[in-house]
């Protein structure tokens, strides 16, 4: 993928000089032909291609937000409603995720939600334990947990 970043920076400046412009416009332009260049020789050199992963990464980031604001409204409903009715729990979530950075981001994502808590990892992180402010259903916010972000971090990474 990094190959794909570096030759797709260098048909931009190569096109930046072919123009014999040197502004922000020919650099996209010139990007954007070589973003072109690089998906019609994917069959040819055999590779996946980036822009896959960068469209993966911005669709997370959107999930992410929304996560954000759906958690917020549930944690402010909680708080402003005059009897304390939650149900806290922590909850142990079993992840099909791999590689420490893909669990690392995990844990951060959840923790950054409002409402849940990363605590800790099982020893062969395979299982992630989250303090839930309001998680009524466990199994439902297992699964909430594994086709949000869970799916969305195998689909940037992988």
């Amino acid at each position: 993928m990094a190959i794909q970043i570096v030759l797709n920076l260098i048909a931009a400046i190569a096109w930046m000089l072919f123009q014999n412009s040197f502004t922000f416009v020919d650099f996209v332009i010139g990007y954007i032909i070589g973003i072109i260049a690089l998906y019609f020789a994917r069959p040819l050199l055999g590779y996946t291609f980036y822009m896959r992963r960068v469209v993966a990464a911005i669709k997370l980031f959107f999930l992410f937000l929304k996560e954000l604001v759906v958690a917020n409204i549930d944690v402010l409903k909680v708080v402003l409603s005059p009897k304390l009715n939650v149900s806290s729990s922590i909850i142990a979530v079993p992840t099909k995720l791999e590689s420490k950075g893909e669990i690392t981001l995990l844990a951060v994502l959840i923790t950054l939600t409002p409402g849940t808590l990363s605590m800790d990892f099982s020893d062969d992180s395979q299982t992630i334990y989250i303090h839930a402010l309001d998680a009524p259903d466990r199994e439902q916010f297992i699964k909430d947990i594994q086709q949000t972000f869970e799916r969305a971090i195998m689909e940037v990474t992988r």
